[in-house]
């Protein structure tokens, strides 16, 4: 494990004016990511980190996740060489959440079902969800890899 330490969080001015990093994790010990890509801005990943993923992503500059499914670091890209190469790491203002920007290695997906978004369906809102049945629409026409090539026999993280 690397030396990175946090710093205690203390005062309010010093978490939100402050170049202390003092992160704060949920109850559960988690921080929620958000991930996006470095050129385009686009949305690529929600994910979670813990007090050691997130030590591990600011030593190695590649993301690592806490996989809530699996109950275990994730380094993304171990298994699918989709690397996650982060180009920038930002804290909000209360530091409860990190922002990622990151250059996808590899044909550039984020997103284990084979498209290169997670967020590859939006929701109809108004009154649009009821003229659609709340029916979702797919804004990513097809996937960029096959999951079953990529990731052979290894579980589904999906939980129901």
């Amino acid at each position: 494990m690397s030396d990175i330490t946090f710093k205690k969080r203390l005062t309010v001015e010093q978490v939100e004016e402050g170049t202390d990093l003092a992160p704060k994790f949920q109850e559960n010990g988690l921080i929620p990511v958000v991930t996006t890509d470095y050129e385009s801005g686009e949305l690529l990943m929600h994910g979670y980190m813990n007090e050691e993923a997130l030590k591990k992503t600011i030593e190695l500059g590649e993301a690592v996740y806490y996989s809530r499914s699996r109950e275990t670091l994730w380094h993304k890209g171990a298994t699918s060489g989709l690397v996650q190469t982060v180009k920038e790491m930002r804290i909000d203002d209360d530091q409860d959440c990190v922002w990622l920007r990151v250059e996808v290695q590899g044909n550039g997906a984020s997103c284990h079902v084979g498209y290169r978004s997670c967020f590859y369906r939006s929701v109809p809102t108004g009154e649009n969800f009821e003229e659609k049945e709340g029916e979702l629409n797919f804004e990513e026409d097809e996937k960029v890899f096959d999951p079953k090539e990529v990731y052979g026999d290894a579980p589904n993280p999906t939980k129901l």
